[in-house]
Parts: C-alpha cells; structure tokens; sequence
C-alpha cells in the first residue's frame, strides 16, 4: 500500500525532480520546496527573536560524522519573550564551501510542519570541505550560526568507513541499548553456524512459500547466497549493508534474512528440541523467535530521502489541513490483505458519519468484491490526514504505514495485535495513539471518544510526532541496525568464514571516488 502511495506521487513530482537534478549538475544551487513555505495569515505575525529561535539536529550539529543521504535538521521559532511561534516561516539556508568541482553544490528542501516549525534537509551532489551553513531570517542569523563544520562531508555513495561499529554509535549519539534488541538476542547466547547452517537450510527448503538470504559480512565486505523463489527483496539488504559499511567497519559476522512477510521461527515445535534458530525479520509477532529488524519501506524510505521516493518520514510531516478544518471521521484505504479490513468497510457503510474506508485492490478476497467493492482510486497519504483520525488495521502482517500515520497531523487509531514493528515496544496506548480492539468491536466508540475529547486527541497526536522524531528519522534507522548488528555479532561463537556458492555484493563504482581524509574517529570526538 505504502509503495502505491509512493508511485502515485512520483508521477506528478518527476519532471520537477529531473530539471532539478540537471540544475545541480550544471552547478546551481538549488532550493526545493514542498510544502507552503510562509503563513496565509500575514496581518498580525509575531516577531522571530533569532537568539531564542532553536536550530539543532544531525545536519547542523555533526553533518560530518552522520553521513545521511539527505542530512536534515531543525527550526523552532520563538518570540522576544522565548514562546514558540506556531506560524510558519521563511529561512535563507546556504551551505557554502569547497569540492572537486569548486564550490559545494547540493539540493535544500524546506518542509513545514503542522505546529510553526520547520525541517531542513539538504543532498550534497559531491562530499565537500571547509563548509559553513548559514541559516537566517530577515537576513538575520539564527542562533547558532553560521554552523562551522570541522571535518569534510561525505556524500552517502562515498566508501569512507570510519572506526568500528562502537566507536560510530557513539560519535553520532546513538542509544546505547534498546528494549527489543535485548528481548531478540535472549535466546541466542552461543549461535554456532557450524552446526546450525545445514539444519536451517534443510528446515526453510520451500522455495514455493519461503525465500531467505544468508550472509557473511568479513573484512568489510558482504557475500551471500539466496535461497526460494522470490529473492528479489534481497535488494533491500544489500543495500542496507552496503551503507552502512560505507561508514564504518562492520563487524565480522554471518546472518540469516528472511525475505517474505511473515515471521518464521515458531515458538513450540521444533524450537523446543533444537532450539530456535536465529533468523532476522522485517516483522515480528508474539508466537515467533524472529530478530527485528526495521521494516524494509522505512530502511528505502530512509536510503533514498531526497532521492527516488517520495514519501519518507521528513516529508509526511509537511504542513496540510489545519485540525479545525479536518473532517470530523476516521478514515482508511488500502488492500483486502485481512478479513477485518473487509469488516471495516462494512463499518464505514453502516456508519458514514463516523468512518470513511474503501478498499482500493482486491486480491485475497476477490470473490466477495461484488459484496465490498467498488475499488477506489489511489491518494497521497498526505491526503490521509485531511481526516483527524487515522485507522491501522493489520494487513498480511502488521501494517508498515504505521510510521508515517505516527508523523501526521492527525491521530493514529491502533487495531490490537500480535504482529510488531522494531519501534511497537516503546510506544504507549493512549499516549501514541487510540487503540481498538483487533476486531474492531470498539473501534466507532473510540471514534466517538475521541471527537468529545479533541483535546486530549490532539495531545496524543502530539506525542506520536515527538515519538517519531526521537524514534524514527533516518538517523534512527541507521542506528538501530548498527546496533542490532552490534549486539548480534558478540554471539557468534563458529567461524566466519564465505560460505561456497556465495557472491559479493560489489559497492557502487563512485563508492572508491571519494578522497577520504580519515579511516578513523578523532578520540576527542567520541
């Protein structure tokens, strides 16, 4: 549904992101706006003060230690008295210093948000030095800058890994733990593949049904050989490995990848005589062993931000329809991936004052289409949150839009579950979202309660975007598998050794292009 959503968009944005792409290679630099930059109401503005207005985040505090597609940071405006604007502004940005080609030459993007402050996020074209960003209002300097960058900034093709995986968790602030990657690796204290490679590959031969990947990452480099079918989603992977030892050594480790959408490691069964086996998943659920990992659309969402996707977890949070303008309902579309999706448009036919949801595809139920249909068209996402309550009901497993409802500027309704994200055990009923029964017995009086208590539904709202924001941009993700990869190699106890039949998986030729001026972290910035 997310990639539907996606593709959509792309269509209308192409041809702005071809001429922008040109213009940058012939040097320009080049200012894109997607959402309205600016108030409506311009009779009555507050004034900006520069030094309370707060400007912080990745792409201004460590842009040469956090290597980002897109590197991104924050402006929170605020008043003489140090009271946070709720109007949208103007800013100048410009990021000048020196490449190859001479001056730096990059993309800016400014998003505005739903509460009067604003993301930066800006694409180098090349890895540049001796950069200073300057960030001002009125031709004024916001506080803070001009942000004076020490060392060069790479772009996300260049291979200039820096340190081991430790030593990069630290110098870009990472958590140094989290909640479910402790609860994943509990039953995986001595993993020896000697004796569990041949019995994993003869337990998941199913080509028809199953399709894994197993990897061997040594000296930095990634090998592995597919198994099944349907390996095509191993791009996502590679590509996610790739990366990340672009930016650091890896640590010497094999894993196992599941590429279908369901978890595979039953609790019961053959678990309880062999042991689970260690196989990492996009989704969990409460009666499997699968260790987590970030779903495979926010992994793309955050390696292509500012590149070939147009929904990621910066964009959905633009500016769109005020609160007070929003339609009083809750609202869904998507796929007839689960039975309870079908009850929910029988829901919305019952109650159209209440609820708004259509199916949009019909592939698991096609006989009952006469029944639940017609189909509907396809909208943005960002259209989702012209209704002030957004439903997640789980599709196949649990639903990966789940992030990006958590962004908007509407509230998230949470259908009860066993499947989970990497991000579920940290967040809260009723303070992140509205949850509802998984089947979906209560879901209209959680509608109803949430219209006689805007308030409170505005304040959770609220706490999901800040949950996002300290959970889920890209600078997260990254963190989140470098850690979880972290973690994970210390239990490795068999050699690591590329197993035959394996290929390397090359990084991009402009990968070696770049002049890297370190291989390692100052100890001063640790």
């Amino acid at each position: 549904d997310i990639e539907r959503h996606r593709n959509s968009e792309m269509e209308q944005q192409m041809v702005l992101l071809l001429v922008t792409v040109l213009l940058v290679l012939l040097g320009h630099v080049v200012t894109v706006t997607t959402a309205t930059s600016g108030s409506s109401n311009t009779g009555n503005r507050i004034p900006l003060d520069p030094q309370n207005t707060r400007v912080w985040g990745p792409g201004v505090e460590i842009p040469d230690r956090a290597t980002l597609p897109a590197r991104y940071f924050f402006i929170e405006p605020r008043d003489a008295d140090n009271l946070k604007i709720n109007e949208s502004q103007k800013y100048d940005v410009h990021i000048i210093g020196q490449s190859r080609f001479g001056s730096c030459r990059y993309r800016l993007n400014q998003i505005d948000r739903h509460d009067g402050s604003s993301i930066l996020r800006y694409r180098l074209a090349e890895s540049c030095t001796d950069v200073t960003i300057h960030v001002r209002h009125n031709g004024v300097h916001l506080n803070g800058s001009p942000f004076a960058i020490a060392g060069p900034l790479y772009t996300e093709q260049c291979y200039c890994p820096q340190g081991s995986a430790d030593e990069w968790l630290e110098s870009v602030g990472c958590p140094p733990g989290d909640p479910q990657i402790d609860m994943d690796l509990i039953p995986f204290r001595a993993i020896n593949f000697s004796s569990l490679r041949t019995r994993m590959i003869q337990q998941y031969d199913k080509p028809g049904s199953i399709s894994y990947c197993n990897y061997v990452i040594l000296r930095n480099d990634v090998h592995r050989r597919c198994y099944g079918q349907h390996t095509g989603f191993s791009k996502f992977m590679d590509t996610i490995l790739l990366s990340l030892a672009r930016k650091f050594s890896l640590p010497d480790m094999e894993l196992f990848v599941n590429l279908g959408d369901w978890p595979l490691v039953k609790k019961g069964g053959p678990s309880r005589t062999t042991g689970p086996y260690p196989i990492f998943s996009w989704c969990g659920s409460d009666d499997t062993f699968d260790i987590v990992m970030p779903t495979y659309d926010i992994t793309e969402s955050t390696l292509e931000n500012m590149g070939r996707v147009m929904l990621d977890m910066l964009s959905i949070q633009k500016r769109g329809v005020p609160w007070a303008d929003k339609h009083r309902k809750a609202f869904w579309r998507g796929r007839d991936a689960r039975r309870e999706r079908l009850e929910l448009v029988r829901l919305a036919r019952r109650h159209p004052e209440l609820l708004n949801a259509s199916l949009t595809n019909f592939f698991f139920f096609r006989d009952e289409e006469s029944e639940f249909g017609p189909r509907v068209a396809h909208i943005s996402m960002h259209d989702f949150f012209d209704y002030r309550y957004q439903v997640n009901v789980d599709g196949t497993v649990a639903a990966y839009r789940l992030p990006y409802l958590l962004a908007g500027s509407s509230v998230v309704m949470k259908q009860d579950s066993f499947y989970y994200e990497h991000f579920y055990r940290k967040l809260v009923p009723m303070r992140h979202y509205i949850p509802f029964e998984a089947d979906l017995s209560n879901l209209l009086e959680q509608v109803e309660w949430a219209r006689e208590n805007d308030e409170k539904a505005q304040e959770i709202r609220d706490n999901a975007n800040a949950f996002v924001n300290a959970n889920l941009l890209p600078l997260d993700i990254y963190c989140y598998h470098a850690l979880l990869f972290k973690e994970y190699a210390k239990y490795i106890v068999s050699p690591i050794q590329v197993q035959p039949g394996m290929e390397k998986i090359e990084q991009p030729e402009e990968a070696y292009h770049c002049p890297c001026e370190r291989t390692t972290l100052p100890r001063d910035e640790l």
